[in-house]
C-alpha cells in the first residue's frame, strides 16, 4: 500500500474504503460479508474508512465491524454532517452524538460538511453557529480534522476552499470529470492551498466499468487493461490526490484494488496509458448529445444557469443512463440556495456569442430542460425550496 500525507503529517492510505455500497441481504447490510471485506482491506493496508449519516445502516455497520475486529485504532474514520437536515446548532450536536454512538467511538478523525454545492450553503451553516461548534469539537478532540465534500462547479469550489480554514476536502473526480465538477483545476487549486484531497466516484459509481460502450471495452481488452485498473492508475498518477475511495463489495474487488494501489505513484501512467484514456473518452463522448467541453466561456449566465453543468448531466443520460444524469442534475442545480436549472434560460443569447464550439446553447438548454426536469425533479426541487434544504 502507498501512503500520502495529510495536512498534519499523518499517513493516509492511497486507497480508501467507501462504505456506501456494502452488499445487502433481505433489505439490510450483510454485516458478516462486509466485515470480511473491510477487515481484508485493513490487513492490506487501507486505513481510511468513509461513511455518512444518510447512508442507510452504514455508520452502525462500520462501528460494529471495527468493534468485532478490535481495530478502531488502526484506521481513520470519516463521516459527514448532513447540512440539509440542520436547522440549528443544537441539531448539529444531536446528529453528531448519534453518529458517535453508531460508530461506537469517542471521536471522528475526518468530519465533513456533506455535499456542499455552493458558498451560500456553507454560509447558511455558518449562520447557525457551525464555525463555533467546529472549533469546540476540534478543541475537545471529538473531531480531529474538518472538511467538506463537494458537487458543483470549479469556480464555486475555489470559493469554498477559501471560505474557511479547512483541513481537507472531498471531490468527485475521474477521467470523465477532468473538466467538470471541481475538476483537475479544482484539485490543483486545493493542493496549492495545502489541502489534502479525497476522491469519490473514481469510477462514476461503477459506470466507467459496467456502462462502458462495447467499443471501449474491446479497446481495453486488446490493450490487456481492466477498466477499473486504468481509472485508478489515472488518479494515482496525480500527486495532488491524497486518497481514492472505492465502494468495494467483494473480496475480489478488494484484492484487485489493493494490487492497483500498491503500485500507485506519480509516474505510474505511461504515454500508452494516457493515449488509451483519451481514446476511451473519445468513444464515450461520441455518444453525447451536446459537444460541450466544459470550458466555461459561456459563463456567467445572467439568469444563473449552470450551462456546462446542465450539458454534462444531459450528456450523462445518454452515456451512463437516464437515472445517473438526472440524479447528478438534481444535486448540482436544485440543491443550491440559488438554483441553476436549464429552464431558467430566457434566451438572451449572451452565452452563444462566447462559445468557442459554436453550440446553439439556447436550443440545447431547452432540450436539456425537457429531458432532465421531469415531474419528480420539479417535485424534489419544490420540496428543497419549501424546506430550505440547500
Amino acid at each position: 500500500m502507498q501512503y500520502r500525507k495529510d495536512k498534519k503529517g499523518n499517513d493516509i492510505s492511497l486507497l480508501g474504503y467507501g462504505c456506501m455500497r456494502f452488499s445487502r441481504k433481505n433489505g439490510s447490510i450483510d454485516l458478516d460479508k462486509a466485515e470480511r471485506e473491510v477487515l481484508s482491506a485493513i490487513e492490506g493496508g487501507v486505513n481510511y474508512l468513509d461513511t455518512a449519516y444518510i447512508y442507510p445502516g452504514s455508520e452502525a455497520a462500520v462501528g460494529e465491524i471495527l468493534r468485532r475486529g478490535r481495530c478502531r485504532d488502526r484506521v481513520y474514520l470519516a463521516t459527514k454532517l448532513p447540512h440539509y437536515l440542520i436547522k440549528s446548532r443544537a441539531g448539529m450536536e444531536k446528529i453528531f452524538q448519534e453518529e458517535l454512538r453508531r460508530l461506537q467511538t469517542d471521536h471522528v478523525d475526518y468530519y465533513l460538511m456533506h455535499m456542499l454545492t455552493d458558498l451560500a450553503t456553507w454560509e447558511k451553516l455558518a449562520g447557525l453557529g457551525a464555525q463555533e461548534w467546529i472549533r469546540e469539537k476540534l478543541s475537545s478532540g471529538q473531531i480531529r480534522n474538518i472538511g467538506f465534500s463537494y458537487h458543483g462547479s470549479t469556480a464555486m469550489f475555489r470559493q469554498l476552499v477559501d471560505a474557511y480554514d479547512w483541513d481537507f476536502c472531498q471531490i468527485q473526480y475521474n477521467y470523465m470529470d477532468e473538466g467538470s465538477q471541481a475538476g483537475r483545476e479544482g484539485l490543483q487549486y486545493a493542493s496549492r492551498r495545502g489541502l489534502p484531497v479525497v476522491i469519490m466516484e473514481p469510477l462514476r459509481g461503477g459506470r466507467l466499468v459496467d456502462l462502458l460502450p462495447e467499443e471501449a471495452r474491446a479497446l481495453l481488452r486488446s490493450a490487456g487493461t481492466a477498466p477499473a485498473e486504468l481509472a485508478f492508475r489515472w488518479l494515482f498518477d496525480q500527486p495532488e490526490v491524497t486518497c481514492v475511495l472505492s465502494g468495494m463489495n467483494s473480496l475480489e474487488m478488494v484484492e484487485q484494488n489493493l494490487a492497483a494501489a500498491s503500485a500507485g505513484a506519480p509516474g505510474c501512467m505511461t504515454e500508452a496509458d494516457r493515449a488509451l484514456v483519451e481514446r476511451v473518452k473519445e468513444i464515450i463522448r461520441n455518444r453525447v448529445r451536446v459537444g460541450c467541453t466544459g470550458c466555461g466561456y459561456c459563463m456567467p449566465c445572467p439568469k444563473g444557469v449552470d450551462i456546462p453543468g446542465a450539458f454534462r448531466c444531459y450528456n450523462a443520460m445518454y452515456t451512463e443512463g437516464r437515472a445517473s444524469g438526472r440524479k447528478e442534475y438534481l444535486q448540482c442545480t436544485a440543491m443550491r440556495q440559488n438554483p441553476s436549472s436549464a429552464s431558467q434560460c430566457v434566451r438572451c443569447g449572451k452565452c452563444e456569442s462566447h462559445c468557442p464550439q459554436g453550440i446553439p446553447i439556447r436550443q440545447e438548454l431547452q432540450n436539456a430542460a425537457k429531458a432532465l426536469e421531469t415531474i419528480p425533479y420539479k417535485a424534489a426541487k419544490g420540496a428543497i425550496r419549501f424546506f430550505k434544504l440547500w
